[in-house]
């Protein structure tokens, strides 16, 4: 896809989310895309299950793991009911929050597709209309205890003025068949959602940009176990204690550091244009020079002349998974 500017602002939003409350979670992403917007953000994203709040108790809480365990069940009750579908009203709201601020905005969510969650990354236009949803391929570790896998549909990026836009999850980012596919859609800028981004995350999403001569945002989250105890604690009555016991569980005080942060935004050649910031909440800013991609491609373009197509070809399924079919009668 050609680009029609060459310039283009960029904003990466490190803030926790009303921990676990979907409704107040979407309320909170739309004010500070505004704000982002107002300080001349085109382009504003968010973390990874930014909504509403990545599952820190999968590693913090004894217990969380345990089979039919009443506290994990009620809490995972919880997460279903806030989590969005799409189309749904929430998914609605994100695209008029985009149409309205005049940003392309990358949002990852917990998606609820039948009785299954996902991992996933909403990527939504400015016109209010297009958009792109990538879920994560393959949850990691604890996390395959929440969220199903997602599939090759939905690795196309979004087209926008500046070029593709595309992004990867977390440790997506460590699959190399999952970086060759993106690269090979010519991404102009990428964003790596990671809870929070630690070292080796900045120098997977460093490499990335390198790799693939492309803008990296890299973002994550800076969350307190006083943020998910107050976040659940904001439905009211209908939070039930079973799952707030299991939250409880998480150690340290109300302002222990569960989620540290350490977005980064980072050039074609690796370099580091803001960022990384670490334990304190902001949104970092950075305007993007996209002569530098092509600068960048005179050495290096592993989807054109540093490939070797006769040697390595990857074939990515786009179907659909089907475990059922229903022939016509």
């Amino acid at each position: 896809m050609s680009r029609s500017v060459q310039r283009v602002r960029a904003a990466v939003v490190q803030h926790p989310p009303v921990f676990l409350h979907l409704e107040l979670s979407v309320a909170r992403a739309c004010a500070l895309t505004a704000e982002a917007a107002r300080a001349g953000a085109e382009l504003v994203v968010f973390p990874e299950s930014w909504l509403p709040g990545y599952p820190v108790w999968l590693d913090d809480a004894p217990g969380a793991g345990l089979w039919g365990h009443p506290p994990a069940t009620a809490l995972y009750r919880l997460l279903s009911e806030n989590s969005l579908t799409v189309p749904g009203p929430h998914f609605s709201r994100l695209l008029a929050c985009a149409k309205e601020n005049r940003v392309h905005l990358v949002m990852g969510a917990h998606e609820r597709d039948g009785g299954t969650l996902y991992n996933t990354m909403l990527f939504l236009s400015r016109d209010g209309v297009t958009h792109r949803v990538h879920r994560k391929l393959m949850p990691t570790y604890t996390e395959r205890l929440l969220w199903g896998q997602g599939d090759g549909r939905t690795l196309e990026p979004l087209p926008t003025e500046f070029g593709p836009l595309g992004g990867l999850v977390c440790w997506e980012h460590w699959m190399p068949l999952a970086r060759a596919a993106m690269h090979a859609q010519h991404e102009t800028v990428h964003v790596a959602q990671w809870p929070t981004v630690r070292e080796m995350h900045l120098v997977a999403s460093r490499h990335y940009a390198f790799e693939g001569r492309c803008f990296v945002l890299a973002a994550g989250t800076v969350l307190t176990r006083g943020d998910v105890l107050t976040g659940f604690r904001a439905h009211g009555a209908a939070a039930e204690a079973a799952a707030e016991s299991l939250l409880q569980q998480i150690p340290g005080d109300d302002g222990t550091l569960l989620l540290r942060g350490g977005s980064a935004i980072i050039a074609p050649d690796g370099d580091l244009l803001a960022g990384p910031l670490h334990r304190e909440t902001g949104i970092l800013h950075a305007e993007l020079d996209l002569a530098l991609i092509t600068d960048g491609h005179l050495t290096l373009d592993t989807a054109g002349h540093y490939a070797r197509p006769d040697v390595f070809q990857l074939t990515v399924n786009t179907r659909p998974p089907a475990g059922v079919a229903f022939s016509p009668p």
